[in-house]
């Protein structure tokens, strides 16, 4: 079966893409229809009737009806849909609700109707075909895919509706085609342990021929699934051989008899990987699989950081983003390999973009998709199918290019996600470009780092918190840091200009190995989903990091207070 959906996918991708591309070429009339398909089948809500969606007849009169919203002009309406009401946001039944992952804020519940499942479904369809047409044009194969993600939902809401993070409302209402991908048995994914369920995912794909792409919601869940392959693989090459799963894995009694009657010994495999193991010194995706084809993982923002260490696990194999997204939106449909701009998802959404100059307004003025220029950033509002309008979710986002007239976006960062010390607003983007250039400038590698403010001084310093690999030395410590402080200032002018008499030198703080996953335990222990977790490389928190061991502390001025 596996092998004749194989066969069928490369024109049915050519098909996909083609008539996406297509529409493409008239990015506001898209819109347009889309918008006003929406209010017509909404306008008799509760939220309809307010903004009078009936009278609306065009994007100006629905500009002008309704204003620019958060979540928390969205909260009294999502409050009544959790508590069961119906015909509040969406004309449809809410089937489930959307949580998001709280790790850059407060949790938040996003409704989900049949036609936002259809809407996401078809930009995921669509970006699985821009990356399969990829892939063929450079020659690598597709093959199934390796995933861990969890399938348990959280709970109920009030009224009854079942709620969780995004992944799992995805993958428990996989289709056939979806559940036929997968490198591994899907009932691997319903084991709530995740060590359990990483260690039995690993164990299947490494049995599978046909393993050849890896997802991952987040670069870092990348890394960490490479460090339990790494980690843990004589327990699976012994397991691999004797078609068995490790008895000490907690693992529910039920679920593993039906995963051990799917697994089959293979010695021959087994054998295959001892002599890797011997050979290496160590089990890497690459090693473990030599023709993977791709990573699909988030791209933009955050993610730069820790593409850098990907050579180390998966080689030069190339990176594919496929959709941006977040649990109350779909943003962008990534069509290249290793590239981090998304053509702006037409087809799934309303559109409106903030020019950085009417950031500060409450209600400023937007601009529309044919209207925004290359290089320029914008935040990002959405009108959807999932009960949000004029949502300001408060993505950042750069234009870096066009598809025909439709904008070409990257996701930079999220607004609040600044760092001050007096005004200087310095992102999360300046943070990671400027690590980039430590890392190679003085040949090492960071295990993650924060930037964060110092207690009890005003104005404070910033304080840059790494964490060295494991294995690395940082060998000047005192040179890295005046070089943190130079190539911040070359990028980001209004740091420069303000380091001059306001903000204070930064300070550098070498963290003990382990730091950030005691972060991460905590984040964990907060009820962040593990497969939602995001480490903000900038904090204004001053308790972020509270509890972390500092080896070492270094200034550029004399003495540290």
């Amino acid at each position: 079966m596996y092998k004749i959906i194989q066969t069928l996918l490369s024109p049915y991708a050519k098909l996909i893409t083609g008539q996406f591309l297509r529409k493409t070429q008239q990015a506001n009339r898209v819109q347009e229809e889309f918008l006003l398909s929406l209010v017509r089948r909404h306008q008799n809500t509760e939220f309809g009737r307010q903004y009078q969606f009936s009278q609306i007849r065009s994007v100006e009169d629905f500009l002008k009806r309704v204003p620019v919203l958060s979540y928390a002009d969205h909260q009294p309406y999502t409050e009544k849909v959790a508590r069961g009401k119906s015909n509040v946001l969406t004309s449809d039944r809410v089937l489930c609700m959307n949580m998001t992952s709280g790790s850059t804020g407060k949790k938040k519940l996003i409704p989900v109707t049949a036609q936002a499942k259809r809407m996401r479904g078809k930009a995921h369809r669509t970006g699985m075909c821009f990356g399969l047409e990829a892939l063929r044009t450079t020659g690598r194969s597709l093959g199934q895919l390796l995933v861990t993600s969890s399938i348990e939902l959280f709970g109920e809401t009030e009224g009854g509706i079942p709620y969780g993070p995004i992944s799992v409302n995805h993958l428990r209402n996989a289709d056939f085609l979806e559940r036929t991908l997968l490198a591994s048995p899907y009932e691997a994914l319903k084991i709530g342990d995740g060590l359990a369920r990483h260690y039995v995912c690993l164990l299947f794909a490494l049995n599978n021929p046909h393993t050849r792409v890896i997802g991952a919601n987040f670069p870092v869940l990348a890394l960490q699934l490479a460090q339990y392959l790494e980690e843990y693989a004589e327990f699976l090459i012994e397991d691999l051989n004797r078609g068995s799963i490790a008895p000490w894995l907690n693992l529910e009694p039920d679920l593993r008899s039906n995963l051990e009657r799917q697994l089959s010994p293979a010695p021959q495999r087994a054998r295959q990987l001892r002599r890797t193991l011997d050979r290496f010194g160590r089990l890497t995706p690459i090693l473990a699989w030599p023709n993977l084809s791709v990573v699909s993982t988030a791209l933009g923002g955050t993610s730069d950081f820790y593409l850098q260490r990907f050579p180390e696990y998966f080689g030069d194999i190339p990176v594919f983003g496929g959709i941006y997204s977040s649990s109350e939106a779909i943003f962008g449909i990534y069509h290249h390999l290793n590239d981090s701009g998304s053509i702006l998802a037409i087809e799934s959404g309303f559109f409106e973009f903030v020019p950085s100059h009417q950031w500060h307004l409450e209600q400023p003025k937007t601009l529309l998709a044919e209207e925004v220029q290359i290089g320029e950033h914008y935040r990002i509002l959405v009108t959807n199918y999932n009960g949000l309008y004029r949502y300001d979710i408060g993505d950042i986002v750069e234009v870096v290019g066009f598809c025909h007239p439709t904008p070409i976006i990257t996701f930079r960062h999220r607004r609040g996600g600044l760092l001050s010390s007096t005004s200087e607003k310095t992102t999360e983007f300046h943070a990671v470009q400027v690590m980039a250039k430590l890392q190679q400038e003085f040949n090492i590698s960071l295990e993650n780092f924060c930037i964060t403010l110092a207690d009890n001084e005003t104005p404070p310093p910033y304080l840059v918190n790494i964490e060295l690999s494991p294995g690395q030395t940082l060998k000047n410590p005192q040179a890295f840091l005046e070089q943190f402080d130079r190539h911040l200032q070359d990028i980001h002018t209004s740091y420069a200009f303000k380091r001059r008499s306001q903000v204070p030198p930064p300070r550098l703080r070498v963290l003990a190995s382990g730091s950030f996953d005691l972060v991460r335990q905590r984040l964990l222990g907060n009820g962040i989903p593990e497969h939602h977790l995001k480490f903000p490389h900038i904090s204004e928190d001053r308790q972020f990091l509270a509890g972390v061991s500092v080896e070492q502390e270094v200034c550029l001025s004399l003495n540290c207070r």
